[in-house]
């Protein structure tokens, strides 16, 4: 470029989306014969966390039972279908989020 060329640039800045709070769910009191979701929400490396997760129960904690669950698309989407089998089928879940 010559000293006189302009050069267009875009502001990276981005605005979170506005958020309403739910109350965390209740604490169980063991996993022991409890099912655990191990959800895949597919940003960066979560599956591969999780997978590291799902062996370390399986060796530490064997009385319980881990679902390797990727969610339907991608983070950003909302995947009510997943939460339905959760809320249905789990005790808890885990949601990996990457690194």
């Amino acid at each position: 470029m010559g000293a006189n060329d302009k050069l267009t640039v875009l502001n990276p800045t981005g605005f979170a989306p506005k958020i309403t709070r739910k109350q965390l769910a209740a604490r169980l009191d063991t996993l022991d014969g409890k099912t655990v979701y191990l959800v895949d929400c597919r940003f960066d490396d979560s599956d591969v966390f999780l997978k590291q997760l799902h062996a370390w129960f399986a060796e530490h904690m064997p009385a319980v039972k881990t679902v390797l669950k990727p969610i339907s698309s991608v983070y950003l989407k909302d995947d009510p279908v997943t939460w339905k089998e959760i809320q249905s089928r789990g005790d808890a879940a885990i949601v990996g989020v990457g690194h």
